[in-house]
């Protein structure tokens, strides 16, 4: 398992994290999501044979999301 955390824009609505949450949580590949209201950060775990860091960036930005940086491990 891999893991991710993406910095995002503060974030201004609970309504936001259970968007992010649910469209990242059904993605194929990637094990659990959690968006950390607070510090507008989203922590992934994920399989790395299944998805790319990239692709749930992506994601989250095609949501309407700017993602600041990323870290993966």
């Amino acid at each position: 398992m891999s893991k991710a955390v993406y910095q995002l824009e503060p974030l201004t609505c609970p309504s936001c994290i259970k968007k992010i949450e649910t469209t990242l949580n059904k993605t194929a590949g990637i094990e659990s999501a959690k968006v950390m209201f607070n510090s507008s950060k989203v922590k992934t775990e994920f399989d790395e044979t299944a998805i790319k860091a990239s692709k749930i960036q992506e994601t989250i930005q095609k949501l309407g999301y700017p993602v600041l940086s990323a870290k993966v491990s």
